[in-house]
């Protein structure tokens, strides 16, 4: 028994946002189908990709995101497959789609319409700018940008992420933790769907649940305008002065941050590197003095330090010391990191088209102690599991499920070569 067995998830999903939602939800337990076009959602088209089983890319964004999932190929265009979603929903616990902004409206699977079908429905809706039903906004509530299209950076951008990050007369780094803006608008998904079956439970009723990219992006990156409003402000191209500090350094392999906050922190780090005497100098009187004077007296100090150590010896020096620091580590470091491997957070997805290497992702970091971990699932191939979901759904026979397909309403993945099941890397 995992914790959200029996709760049925209809998926219109695309990318990132959604599927990585539905993907957690799939972890926890829940019977997710992803319903996506004939020739597959546009993440099956990202780059880099490999070939699957059934003789088709697979784009890296769908991989990442697509374990765990069953896939029914429909064509949304056409009413009959509407129908079949919407006879679908009538059964399902959740339907969540990040179709994009009024695509559902237009295709007649918007909230009301489904709700009026399955009012105990849970109908999670992730856009850039928020989706809220009209009957329930008030006056000037609704976004400016509803009708924009949205990409994580979108919202990462507009949160003031960006500038804030911006080093002076450099431009942005854009997606710095790839994409931030759809993760974590899907944590805060999870989050809204958990809490409306909750709801659910005493009420009978479902609801929209309706996250917002930005929304979700300005209560990540809330440091922004909290400290803008406690006065902390600078200027554009102008270095940013803070009251602590937030740096790194290198060492004989990378680079190392190190954060420094508390007073005894700082004495920490003095006494680490041998220099007792900066405690009590006016220079380091406050956190203001520590980054003031980090380029010109600390830092050099830091880095004949840590010429002849790596990142991770210093990193490990440091945190013996009581303070915070910690590697910069590259992909090949986490890969090879002792914690990643004992947490099991990544899980590799075998290759059918000769390439050695196996596809890494993410496994799944709730870990849950009275539930043991079950074995991930390869991502399906477009449609394998159409003929499977009609006939047990709907009731509809081979011939009927034929006829849906010869007519381009529907579509069956015929697997050339079936993948072994996902396994965590050894």
């Amino acid at each position: 028994m995992m914790p959200l067995s029996g709760v049925r998830v209809l998926a219109l999903e695309q990318m990132q946002a959604v599927p990585f939602a539905t993907q957690l939800l799939a972890r926890l337990g829940a019977d997710v189908v992803k319903v996506e076009p004939l020739t597959g959602e546009p993440g099956r088209a990202a780059r880099p990709a490999m070939i699957d089983g059934s003789g088709r890319p697979a784009g890296a964004t769908f991989l990442r995101y697509g374990t765990g999932k069953r896939s029914l190929a429909v064509d949304l265009k056409d009413p009959r497959g509407r129908e079949v979603v919407l006879r679908l929903a009538e059964r399902f616990d959740v339907l969540a789609e990040n179709l994009g902004p009024g695509r559902a409206e237009r295709l007649g699977l918007e909230y009301a319409t489904v709700a009026a079908r399955n009012p105990r429905l849970v109908y999670l809706s992730i856009t850039g700018f928020g989706t809220a039903p009209p009957e329930a906004a008030a006056p000037g509530a609704a976004s400016p940008y509803a009708r924009w299209p949205a990409y994580a950076s979108v919202a990462e951008a507009m949160c003031g992420a960006y500038e804030y990050a911006r080093r002076p007369h450099q431009p942005p780094v854009l997606n710095p933790m790839g994409g931030l803006g759809d993760t974590g608008t899907g944590l805060f998904g999870v989050v809204g769907v958990l809490a409306a079956l909750r709801h659910r439970e005493y009420t009978g009723a479902g609801q929209l649940v309706d996250v917002a990219m930005l929304d979700a992006m300005l209560s990540i990156s809330d440091v922004v305008t909290n400290f803008w409003s406690m006065g902390l402000r600078s200027e554009p191209d102008v270095e940013k002065r803070v009251p602590y500090l937030l740096t790194s350094f290198r060492c004989r392999d990378g680079w190392c941050v190190l954060q420094v906050s508390r007073a005894h922190q700082f004495e920490r780090l003095a006494h680490l590197l041998g220099r007792p005497e900066w405690v009590g100098d006016t220079r380091f009187a406050d956190g203001w003095g520590w980054h003031d004077h980090w380029a010109d007296t600390l830092r050099p100090v830091v880095e004949e330090w840590s010429a002849t150590i790596g990142m991770r010896e210093a990193a490990e020096r440091l945190a013996g010391a009581g303070l915070v620091a910690a590697p910069c580590y590259r992909a090949e470091d986490v890969v090879a990191d002792e914690h990643v491997r004992a947490r099991d957070m990544l899980v590799e997805i075998p290759r059918p088209d000769g390439v050695a290497q196996p596809v890494l992702i993410a496994g799944n970091p709730v870990k849950l102690s009275a539930v043991p971990p079950t074995p991930e699932q390869r991502p399906p191939y477009v449609g394998e599991h159409t003929s499977e979901v009609l006939s047990t759904e709907l009731g509809l026979d081979t011939p009927a499920i034929a006829a849906l397909a010869a007519d381009g309403v529907v579509g069956i993945s015929a697997p050339a070569d079936d993948l072994p099941g996902s396994r965590s890397p050894e």
